[in-house]
């Protein structure tokens, strides 16, 4: 079975959350990171995946 879950994309420069996303867990075990547009730095910038509160 596919062990699917949300993850939070955090950017890297605001350190704002902008982004929620499902992955795969199973396949991809290591931490999510694309580049995505930041609203708050108004340009594209590395987001990366932020564990659960």
């Amino acid at each position: 079975m596919a062990i699917k879950r949300g993850v939070r994309l955090q950017c890297n420069e605001s350190k704002s959350i902008n982004y929620i996303t499902t992955k795969n867990a199973k396949n991809n075990p290591d931490r999510l990171s694309l580049n995505k547009f930041c609203p708050k730095c108004r340009k594209v910038t590395t987001h990366v995946e932020i564990k659960k509160k």
